[in-house]
């Protein structure tokens, strides 16, 4: 009873940080930076998701990879309920598509490196799981290639010079996307802090780490 009260907890956890992004990825940031327009480069959503691979990683050290698949299944179609809810059809695509792929290739890498340093297995998962739902959201979601998911976003089309700062110009999702994984890799480091900080308490069930490997 304590286990699926705790697997609930995983999944409502992934549901709420999934739809916070999903709202949050459409508000470039305000402002600028270095004289930087801070709204060609950003949104608010790259400093809410990458609390998702955190959620994936405690499930999967504490109840194993088994689990945590399950945890990011039911977490993925929680939220892509809700995200057609509270944001467009093509975002919630895109954010259900990257979502899952990135998740899932996070448990695998987690799983091959749990019985390394403590840190490399969600720090290396995080990493390459983010590049992976990097690419496939923001492709998805804005570029003009996919409009057959639905309309595109003239702002984010728009050219504009790459990251604010070069003379070549790219469509602004691109600045998006490489800022936004520059972000991703940022948190994966910070989030390092909660999970090493929750390492004693969430110790892995027995037999875990053996079914694991």
């Amino acid at each position: 009873m304590q286990a699926n009260r705790i697997t609930l907890t995983y999944v409502l956890l992934m549901t709420l940080v999934v739809v916070a992004s999903n709202v949050l990825v459409q508000y470039p940031l305000p402002g600028t930076l270095f004289g930087v327009s801070l709204g060609d480069i950003l949104t608010f959503g790259a400093f809410s998701y990458p609390v998702a691979f955190l959620v994936t990683d405690l499930t999967n050290r504490q109840f194993g990879p088994k689990i945590a698949r399950r945890v990011v299944i039911a977490g993925f179609a929680v939220a892509v309920l809700f995200s057609f809810a509270v944001a467009t059809p093509r975002i919630a695509i895109a954010s259900g598509s990257a979502f899952l792929l990135g998740q899932l290739l996070d448990i695998s890498v987690f799983n091959r490196l749990r019985r390394q340093s403590w840190w490399r297995a969600p720090l290396v998962g995080s990493l390459i799981g983010s590049a992976l739902d990097t690419i496939i959201f923001f492709s998805v979601a804005f570029s003009p290639v996919f409009s057959v998911f639905g309309p595109n976003d003239a702002f984010a089309i728009e050219n504009a010079p790459v990251l604010g700062l070069f003379a070549a110009e790219a469509q602004r999702w691109v600045s998006w996307a490489i800022t936004d994984f520059g972000v991703k890799m940022l948190m994966g480091l910070v989030m390092l802090l909660p999970y090493g900080a929750l390492m004693s308490t969430l110790k892995p069930m027995p037999g875990v780490e053996k079914a694991a490997a």
